[in-house]
């Protein structure tokens, strides 16, 4: 826990194509992190859609964004086009090198990947791009949320919630995260169990698999680019 009497400054990377839970997912949490601010960054200032097209404006551009305590990457399908736009990629290493604690959600994992800040690190990104993340010298741990060091993955889009309460937990205390917990009533009670490959059922579980078939063909295609520019060799199962 950092000292409550120091101000955080909060951002998330916001882009065409996220998947708008894990954004505003975390955002519930974050937003009520006691003595903070909470800001939305775009490669622009202007409005991006998600991937189902709801309409995100963010506060200011990157280039304006002050260094942040709390870098939070969100995943989604328009990661894509981040993995090699140097702009960015640039930022996020940029605000790494001087932020308290880095939050990535689902895919947002595979971009600070590309980023080259993986290297050597624990973590974990959603079941369908779980194999890629050798491809980015990153260690896979099979869990719906990864703590390395002042570093927090969550496994995939509603996993951000319990991601963001670990990190609030981290910068807080727990009380203050057991607060904003009890204030959202996150107290889930899904009508099935159906969450993970594991538990739900195969019929299922492949019909998914074959939905994602293609996006995910084309991530371990840039995943592949992407290690031969970082000089990384991976053993990488499917």
């Amino acid at each position: 826990m950092i000292d409550p009497s120091r101000h955080v400054n909060i951002g998330s990377l916001i882009f065409d194509g996220i998947d708008q839970i894990d954004l505003t997912g975390p955002f519930e949490v974050l937003a009520r992190i006691p003595n903070s601010t909470y800001r939305l960054y775009g490669k622009t200032d202007g409005m991006i859609r998600d991937l189902k097209g709801l309409r995100i404006s963010p506060d200011a551009a990157i280039a304006e964004a002050p260094q942040l305590d709390v870098l939070h990457i969100p995943g989604g399908f328009g990661q894509e086009a981040l993995m090699d736009d140097e702009e960015v990629l640039g930022w996020i290493r940029r605000q790494a090198e001087g932020a308290q604690s880095i939050f990535s959600v689902c895919t947002g994992a595979l971009v600070l990947g590309a980023a080259g800040l993986l290297k050597g690190r624990r973590a974990t990104t959603h079941w369908a791009s779980f194999h890629l993340l050798p491809y980015f010298g990153a260690i896979p741990v099979d869990e719906r949320v990864v703590v390395d060091g002042n570093w927090v993955f969550a496994a995939g889009v509603t996993a951000g919630i319990d991601g963001a309460l670990r990190l609030a937990a981290e910068l807080r205390g727990d009380a203050a995260a057991q607060g904003i917990q009890l204030h959202m009533v996150y107290a889930p009670e899904p009508p099935f169990d159906a969450g993970t490959p594991a538990s739900a059922p195969p019929e299922v579980f492949a019909a998914m698999r074959e939905s994602v078939r293609a996006v995910t063909t084309q991530r371990e295609a840039t995943a592949r680019r992407v290690a031969e520019r970082l000089g990384i060799t991976a053993a990488v199962s499917p």
